[in-house]
């Protein structure tokens, strides 16, 4: 079934759509969550909250990109979760996704003051100045959370092209976001 006619379901508030849903991305959102997780039990029941969330917001949103509307919807209870179990503790990979984020998106504070949607909406505009090949790569880190080995692997290129085209995205990320009003 298509992603339109998920949409459909749940704006129909038929049942259906969650099982459509997960024949559909339940493999890919259980992947997603377990990078993050690292953890079968969590996972599913990660997968399972997003299917929930799903639910529960639509309506009255209806998104125009469905798997990437669950993909960030799980990213989120993810991050959420392991932030839960680990509290005081560091996990390596989520800290150094974080870490790289920082140079270009604003703090909590002045997120606070800007409206969520439109830095959504400058993002998106960035991302439409990108190659391809960059969107791809910006996208596998920083929305799929793929390691630099996985993206090199993906698209068979060597890491260092991988960490150099990162490198070069945030840096234009931050100046676009400059541009756009929005300071670090």
């Amino acid at each position: 079934m298509d992603d339109s006619k998920i949409v459909e379901l749940y704006l129909a508030r038929n049942e259906q759509a969650i099982q459509e849903t997960d024949r559909a991305y339940g493999r890919k959102l259980y992947v997603l969550a377990n990078k993050v997780l690292s953890n079968r039990e969590d996972s599913e029941e990660t997968v399972n909250d997003t299917y929930l969330q799903t639910w529960e917001t639509i309506p009255p949103q209806k998104p125009t990109y469905f798997y990437g509307f669950l993909a960030s919807i799980c990213r989120h209870l993810s991050l959420n979760k392991l932030d839960w179990k680990l509290a005081a503790k560091r996990n390596a990979n989520v800290v150094e996704l974080t870490q790289e984020m920082e140079q270009c998106i604003p703090d909590a504070r002045q997120a606070d003051v800007m409206e969520g949607k439109e830095i959504r909406r400058a993002m998106e505009r960035f991302l439409e100045t990108l190659t391809q090949e960059s969107q791809l790569i910006f996208l596998r880190r920083y929305l799929y959370m793929d390691t630099v080995s996985e993206i090199a692997q993906r698209y068979n290129i060597k890491e260092s092209k991988v960490y150099t085209q990162l490198h070069r995205t945030r840096s234009k990320l931050r100046k676009h976001l400059e541009k756009e009003g929005i300071y670090l």
